[in-house]
């Protein structure tokens, strides 16, 4: 039995997610390194979250010590609703919710660079499926 092909493997983006805060953090690094501490955290909190979609799930990880999946099938999802305000649609990055069943979403991702690929695709093998 063969592992599935990994479609899209993402995790958030830094510096397009948060443009203006990089920068700021880049000007604070002289400032008692101030600025290194909060790349250090920034990176580690981007590092700790990866949104997997293969050809019939959705896996979501977070944590770097302690973990927690969401593991869902395609086929279950009714909805990917993807968030963009006008700095993010410049910088090709969103807010991600993914909804089954009810009003609440399954998980809530932010910074994801393309989110429209990840809505289009899980749109498309949805359809496939169908």
């Amino acid at each position: 039995m063969s592992s599935p092909v990994t479609a899209i493997d993402a995790r958030p983006a830094m510096f397009r997610n948060h443009p203006i805060g990089f920068i700021l953090s880049l000007l604070l690094i002289p400032a008692l390194g101030l600025g290194i501490l909060i790349l250090l955290w920034w990176y580690l909190q981007t590092r700790s979250v990866r949104l997997r979609i293969d050809a019939d799930q959705v896996h979501l990880e977070r944590g770097l010590l302690s973990k927690s999946h969401v593991d869902l099938d395609i086929a279950q999802i009714r909805t990917v609703k993807v968030e963009q305000s006008f700095t993010d649609r410049i910088f090709r990055v969103g807010r991600i919710a993914v909804y089954t069943t009810g009003d609440n979403p399954e998980f809530r991702i932010t910074g994801i660079p393309d989110p429209n690929r990840v809505r289009e695709y899980v749109r498309a093998r949805r359809e496939a499926v169908a």
